[in-house]
Protein backbone atom coordinates (compact mmCIF):
# COMPACT_ATOMS: atom_id res chain seq x y z
CA UNK A 1 0.00 0.00 0.00
CA UNK A 2 2.60 2.13 1.03
CA UNK A 3 4.06 1.78 -2.17
CA UNK A 4 1.66 2.43 -4.23
CA UNK A 5 1.18 5.63 -2.78
CA UNK A 6 4.73 6.45 -3.80
CA UNK A 7 3.94 5.55 -7.47
CA UNK A 8 0.92 7.54 -7.11
CA UNK A 9 2.34 10.43 -6.18
CA UNK A 10 5.02 10.25 -8.23
CA UNK A 11 3.00 10.19 -11.79
CA UNK A 12 0.60 13.17 -10.20
CA UNK A 13 3.88 15.01 -9.48
CA UNK A 14 5.34 14.47 -13.31
CA UNK A 15 1.90 14.93 -14.90
CA UNK A 16 1.47 18.58 -13.34
CA UNK A 17 4.64 19.76 -14.53
CA UNK A 18 4.30 19.33 -17.85
CA UNK A 19 3.50 22.50 -18.99
CA UNK A 20 6.00 24.12 -21.03
CA UNK A 21 6.21 27.78 -20.77
CA UNK A 22 9.17 29.43 -22.95
CA UNK A 23 12.18 30.57 -21.06
CA UNK A 24 12.91 33.35 -23.41
CA UNK A 25 9.25 35.81 -23.39
CA UNK A 26 11.05 38.82 -24.20
CA UNK A 27 10.38 40.13 -27.88
CA UNK A 28 12.94 41.91 -30.01
CA UNK A 29 13.54 43.31 -33.31
CA UNK A 30 16.93 42.30 -34.80
CA UNK A 31 18.99 44.96 -36.84
CA UNK A 32 22.11 43.76 -38.80
CA UNK A 33 24.22 47.15 -40.26
CA UNK A 34 25.15 47.32 -43.64
CA UNK A 35 27.06 49.83 -46.02
CA UNK A 36 25.57 51.20 -49.45
CA UNK A 37 27.51 47.97 -51.04
CA UNK A 38 25.44 45.31 -48.82
CA UNK A 39 28.91 44.63 -47.06
CA UNK A 40 28.36 43.93 -43.41
CA UNK A 41 29.67 47.29 -41.71
CA UNK A 42 30.62 47.89 -38.10
CA UNK A 43 29.11 51.80 -37.03
CA UNK A 44 32.64 52.79 -35.34
CA UNK A 45 32.13 55.50 -33.28
CA UNK A 46 29.50 55.16 -29.98
CA UNK A 47 25.88 54.29 -31.14
CA UNK A 48 22.81 54.48 -28.60
CA UNK A 49 19.10 54.12 -29.07
CA UNK A 50 16.27 55.80 -27.19
CA UNK A 51 12.72 55.05 -26.86
CA UNK A 52 10.14 57.51 -26.43
CA UNK A 53 7.48 56.14 -24.11
CA UNK A 54 3.99 56.86 -24.14
CA UNK A 55 3.54 59.24 -20.62
CA UNK A 56 6.55 61.21 -23.02
CA UNK A 57 9.19 60.05 -21.15
CA UNK A 58 12.30 57.96 -22.85
CA UNK A 59 14.37 55.02 -21.95
CA UNK A 60 17.75 53.94 -23.29
CA UNK A 61 17.40 50.36 -25.02
CA UNK A 62 21.04 50.40 -26.57
CA UNK A 63 23.51 52.32 -24.24
CA UNK A 64 26.49 53.84 -26.31
CA UNK A 65 27.78 50.10 -28.22
CA UNK A 66 30.84 51.03 -30.19
CA UNK A 67 31.60 48.84 -33.39
CA UNK A 68 27.88 47.92 -33.74
CA UNK A 69 27.64 45.45 -36.55
CA UNK A 70 24.48 44.31 -35.08
CA UNK A 71 22.10 44.59 -32.44
CA UNK A 72 18.79 43.70 -30.60
CA UNK A 73 15.88 46.33 -29.80
CA UNK A 74 12.69 45.62 -27.61
CA UNK A 75 9.38 46.20 -29.41
CA UNK A 76 6.27 47.76 -27.31
CA UNK A 77 3.34 45.56 -27.09
CA UNK A 78 0.96 47.83 -27.04
CA UNK A 79 1.74 50.68 -29.32
CA UNK A 80 0.81 51.01 -32.92
CA UNK A 81 3.30 52.47 -33.93
CA UNK A 82 7.20 52.42 -32.01
CA UNK A 83 9.52 55.69 -31.96
CA UNK A 84 12.91 55.19 -31.47
CA UNK A 85 15.89 57.83 -31.89
CA UNK A 86 19.36 56.36 -32.86
CA UNK A 87 22.03 58.75 -31.74
CA UNK A 88 25.86 58.78 -33.43
CA UNK A 89 28.01 60.18 -32.28
CA UNK A 90 30.79 61.82 -34.28
CA UNK A 91 33.93 62.11 -32.41
CA UNK A 92 36.04 63.30 -35.38
CA UNK A 93 33.64 66.31 -35.83
CA UNK A 94 32.94 66.64 -31.60
CA UNK A 95 28.79 66.30 -32.46
CA UNK A 96 25.77 63.70 -32.17
CA UNK A 97 23.59 63.32 -35.23
CA UNK A 98 20.31 61.58 -34.03
CA UNK A 99 17.57 60.13 -36.00
CA UNK A 100 14.21 59.29 -35.23
CA UNK A 101 12.72 55.64 -36.50
CA UNK A 102 9.12 55.31 -36.45
CA UNK A 103 8.29 51.64 -36.60
CA UNK A 104 4.69 50.87 -37.71
CA UNK A 105 3.05 47.41 -36.65
CA UNK A 106 0.04 45.08 -35.66
CA UNK A 107 0.64 43.36 -32.24
CA UNK A 108 -1.00 40.02 -32.03
CA UNK A 109 -1.76 38.12 -28.85
CA UNK A 110 0.34 35.22 -27.94
CA UNK A 111 -1.36 32.52 -25.70
CA UNK A 112 1.06 29.12 -24.75
CA UNK A 113 -1.04 28.46 -21.49
CA UNK A 114 -2.90 30.02 -18.53
CA UNK A 115 -0.24 29.33 -16.78
CA UNK A 116 2.18 31.84 -18.79
CA UNK A 117 2.96 35.19 -18.31
CA UNK A 118 1.18 36.66 -21.92
CA UNK A 119 3.00 37.67 -24.43
CA UNK A 120 2.38 39.52 -27.54
CA UNK A 121 4.20 38.98 -31.14
CA UNK A 122 4.17 41.20 -33.76
CA UNK A 123 3.92 42.17 -37.76
CA UNK A 124 5.74 45.18 -39.13
CA UNK A 125 4.05 47.03 -41.18
CA UNK A 126 6.23 50.14 -42.20
CA UNK A 127 9.21 51.86 -41.38
CA UNK A 128 9.99 55.98 -41.79
CA UNK A 129 13.36 57.77 -40.70
CA UNK A 130 14.89 60.84 -40.50
CA UNK A 131 18.10 61.27 -42.71
CA UNK A 132 20.52 62.75 -40.56
CA UNK A 133 23.05 60.09 -40.18
CA UNK A 134 21.03 57.15 -41.71
CA UNK A 135 20.79 56.50 -45.40
CA UNK A 136 17.96 53.76 -45.22
CA UNK A 137 16.36 50.99 -43.24
CA UNK A 138 14.63 48.24 -44.96
CA UNK A 139 12.31 45.46 -43.46
CA UNK A 140 14.00 42.10 -44.21
CA UNK A 141 11.27 40.00 -42.32
CA UNK A 142 7.78 41.65 -41.07
CA UNK A 143 7.17 38.63 -38.31
CA UNK A 144 8.69 39.49 -34.66
CA UNK A 145 8.40 36.35 -32.65
CA UNK A 146 10.87 34.89 -29.56
CA UNK A 147 13.35 33.75 -32.50
CA UNK A 148 16.43 35.94 -31.51
CA UNK A 149 17.96 34.86 -34.51
CA UNK A 150 15.58 36.44 -37.16
CA UNK A 151 16.72 39.36 -38.96
CA UNK A 152 14.20 42.35 -38.63
CA UNK A 153 15.49 45.38 -39.92
CA UNK A 154 18.93 46.13 -42.24
CA UNK A 155 20.31 49.33 -41.13
CA UNK A 156 22.18 51.28 -43.95
CA UNK A 157 24.03 54.58 -41.84
CA UNK A 158 25.24 56.98 -44.29
CA UNK A 159 29.12 56.65 -44.49
CA UNK A 160 31.83 59.47 -45.45
CA UNK A 161 34.72 58.24 -47.22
Amino acid sequence: MKRLCYLLTAVLTAACSSIDCPVQTKVTTQYEVYDAGGVAYAIPDTFSVISERKDGSDTILLNMGVDQKSFSIPISYSHPEDVLYFVFEDSEANRYLVDTVWIKKDDIPHFESVDCKASFFHELKSVRHTTNAIDSIIIKNTTVDYDTKTVHFYLYPKIDD
